[in-house]
């Protein structure tokens, strides 16, 4: 059988130049993912979310995949996951939170 190595030894014999580099990118991509990817971090399912949102698994996958919704869309979709949408302008000299008009 063979031996595995834990990833905190590999860790520990990269230098830290290379571990500040890995971090970088894990924060990046944490900053930045596709609502599916975002559901399985958080360690849900498309049915958990669907039964959420009173709709099929099938229309998760669905709204998974559109390039473009309604920002109420994503914003029950963020809310089933447990989060709260905020949406920013951002700008050369600083951002802006965005808050929806009420309904």
């Amino acid at each position: 059988m063979p031996k595995t190595t834990r990833f905190s030894e590999l860790r520990a014999k990269m230098s830290p130049q290379a571990q500040a580099e890995v971090q970088r990118r894990v924060n990046q991509e944490l900053k930045e993912m596709p609502l599916h990817k975002l559901r399985a971090a958080r360690q849900l399912t498309q049915q958990q979310i669907a039964q959420t949102l009173d709709m099929t698994q099938a229309a998760v996958s669905q709204l998974e995949k559109r390039t473009d919704m309604y920002l109420s869309t994503l914003e029950n979709f963020v809310e089933a996951m447990g989060g709260r949408l905020e949406l920013y302008a951002v700008f050369p000299d600083g951002k802006v939170r965005l808050e929806r008009p009420a309904s």
